[in-house]
């Protein structure tokens, strides 16, 4: 710690640590899928679709609802509920499109949350005997709205 940081006065120190918060911190986009709060990193998503047509594809996974044409490229759509091992959602009504590496993906949400700057020291890892493969971490939310679970987009495709 140098001198000056160390001979600070109390409201510099606030200042000091508020702009380590906003250095170190990263934007997420907040989902519902049925009672969970899920977040993405914002730089990931393309865009939000509300009441897209989404066409069916048979022999896939149960959480794979179909794809979308958007813009003339066929996105396929992953009910974010049903991967997630809950009741699969009833209405096709929104739709957060991703961008992961050279592929996109729509995840079928049932309402977007807010979005937040949350500081990358807020996210834990999951407890090292879970099991859960699709959440990369959680953290309370900053505003006292509950805890949000970090949704690892790599994980929600297949390798098959």
């Amino acid at each position: 710690m140098n001198d000056e940081v160390m001979f600070a006065r109390q409201d510099e120190m606030v200042a000091l640590n508020t702009a380590d918060d906003a250095v170190d911190a990263q934007k997420y986009l907040i989902f519902m899928a049925g009672h969970l709060k899920l977040g993405v990193v914002a730089e990931d998503v393309v865009e939000i679709l509300h009441n897209q047509v989404i066409t069916y594809l048979p022999m896939v996974p149960n959480y794979i609802r179909g794809i979308i044409n958007m813009r003339g490229q066929m996105v396929p759509i992953l009910d974010a509920r049903a991967r997630l091992g809950m009741e699969p959602q009833e209405e096709d009504s929104l739709v957060v499109v991703l961008n992961l590496g050279d592929v996109q993906l729509g995840i079928l949400v049932d309402a977007v949350d807010q979005m937040l700057d949350i500081p990358k020291s807020n996210i834990h890892p999951l407890p090292a005997n879970s099991t859960q493969m699709l959440v990369s971490g959680m953290c309370s939310l900053p505003d006292g709205s509950g805890t949000m679970m970090v949704l690892d987009c790599e994980q929600l495709m297949p390798n098959e």
